[in-house]
């Protein structure tokens, strides 16, 4: 198999999820960094430029509830975090609304629970009002609802979200940004960069060793490759990369070696 004309395949995607997790957009005192949003949607709208279409995961609420409340920390009990991504929401829609606004591009809020792809109806309500907002030219900003959801609070299951988000969407690409550049071979610490996979052609037991905590953020590395195979088996590709990267949005769909590629292990149905 021809590993970079995998690579170039990917400029061909049409409709593309991007998961941004909580590290992409907020600072060091976890806080909502309004800089990395702009930023962030600078490169969706270039992307939409192009002519395509854009789903974003967005992770975030917490550390925008934080620092609109003006808290000293991150709380750390159940409820003071729901209570924090309560008020979060909107200040986070209320960021990229403000910086989709300046190319008067529309914006959608949805935000959804596990029942949301469990059950029959609500799973179709759910493909039939993101299908209508992209036939609109809206940019969905999708979130799990972290006041009722405990399990995306604790595990940062944004990330599985993502994967049900890419494939009820039939997707063309998922592309997952974090605080680390990929999958390692031994994470990068005290200095040491580590070894950068820069392909996954089929997620195994092996791949699934490879993942580890040992970085800022909910879910890890194990729920990122989680989703990267429930959405390759679907037949759909996932680029994990750093959403600090220059560009990186533009780089994965040119082709360039950025990030891990998983390739699809099939055909999209």
């Amino acid at each position: 198999m021809d590993i970079s004309k995998e690579r170039k395949n990917l400029s061909e995607a049409r409709r593309i999820v991007v998961k941004i997790g909580t590290s992409s957009i907020t600072d060091k005192r976890s806080r909502l960094d309004p800089g990395k949003v702009g930023k962030l949607v600078e490169e969706t709208m270039r992307l939409r430029a192009r002519g395509k279409e854009v789903i974003i995961v967005s992770s975030g609420a917490i550390g925008a509830g934080v620092g609109r409340i003006n808290l000293e920390r991150r709380p750390r009990k159940m409820p003071s975090l729901q209570a924090a991504a309560a008020v979060g929401q909107g200040v986070l829609m209320q960021v990229y609304s403000k910086y989709f606004g300046e190319y008067e591009q529309p914006v959608a809020q949805m935000l959804l629970t596990g029942e949301d792809f469990t059950k029959p109806k609500r799973y179709q309500n759910f493909k039939h009002t993101l299908a209508t907002l992209l036939k609109w030219g809206v940019v969905p900003i999708v979130n799990e609802n972290d006041c009722v959801e405990v399990e995306e609070i604790r595990l940062g299951d944004n990330d599985t979200l993502s994967a049900h988000v890419t494939i009820g969407s039939k997707a063309d690409l998922l592309v997952i940004l974090s605080d680390v550049g990929g999958l390692y071979r031994g994470y990068p610490k005290k200095g040491k960069r580590g070894d950068l996979i820069r392909t996954i052609k089929r997620v195994t037991r092996g791949v699934e060793q490879l993942a580890s905590r040992n970085f800022r953020g909910f879910g890890g590395m194990r729920t990122k490759i989680r989703a990267a195979k429930m959405v390759t088996k679907a037949g759909i590709p996932v680029v994990i990369a750093n959403g600090e990267e220059k560009n990186v949005l533009e780089r994965v769909m040119s082709g360039e070696e950025i990030g891990t590629l998983f390739l699809s292990e099939r055909r999209k149905k």
